[in-house]
């Protein structure tokens, strides 16, 4: 009698449902991008910054749904999601998503700006937060994919384990994070203006390194 492992799997997922959800999201992203820029009468000084936060959102996504995530239904994978959980929080708090309480009373208040980076939903009093929607969207899908990888590493060798514990990539936006909350920054995209002209541009591409080697190791 054999017993089978449930794990996480790349699905058999063709080219075509990719280009699909791909095409999806980018039509959307165009119109609310567009539609904002004329309400607002915005004016975009650089076309990399407006993509940015949909180079997150498209890849977490894609990611996300390129790969089976299990439903923690029994210790191992409930150890998984509290782990995940936890990375989350890690990755919110080093960013600045979520802070300590300013001690004012309770407030919440939406910023807006450009898709993406807006609108920013602001809430004061035990806890601050400040929820950039593509880091938002960007650290949940890092969360999910590692709770793919854990899954996937406790059901197999203990090496499994170490080489996500380990892996630069995973604890790279952390570390990131942890550096530009030194600036003061809300969040590792806006503080990163504070620690030289190409932050923006070494966080997006530190998320899309992460992002691959997660879902590297779930393919």
């Amino acid at each position: 009698m054999t017993e089978t492992t449930t794990r996480p799997t790349a699905l058999a997922r063709g080219p075509t449902r990719t280009l699909r959800l791909l095409a999806s999201l980018v039509a959307v992203e165009t119109l609310l991008v567009v539609g904002y820029l004329l309400v607002s009468e915005t004016t975009v000084l650089s076309v990399r910054y407006v993509s940015y936060p949909l180079v997150w959102v498209n890849l977490g996504v894609l990611a996300v749904d390129a790969v089976d995530v299990p439903r923690p239904t029994d210790r191992r994978t409930l150890v998984a999601a509290v782990v995940a959980a936890v990375y989350f929080a890690v990755l919110a708090w080093t960013t600045g998503l979520v802070g300590p309480g300013t001690g004012d009373p309770f407030s919440v208040r939406l910023l807006w700006a450009v898709p993406g980076w807006g609108p920013v939903l602001l809430v004061g009093g035990p806890v601050s937060l400040a929820l950039v929607p593509f880091e938002a969207i960007g650290y949940g899908c890092l969360a999910v994919l590692v709770y793919g990888s854990l899954v996937r590493a406790t059901a197999g060798a203990l090496s499994g384990a170490l080489g996500l514990a380990t892996c630069v990539s995973c604890v790279g936006p952390v570390v990131a994070g942890a550096v530009a909350g030194v600036g003061g920054g809300v969040s590792t995209a806006v503080a990163g203006a504070a620690n030289g002209p190409f932050a923006y541009d070494l966080s997006t591409a530190l998320f899309v390194v992460t992002v691959g080697a997660l879902w590297y190791t779930l393919r």
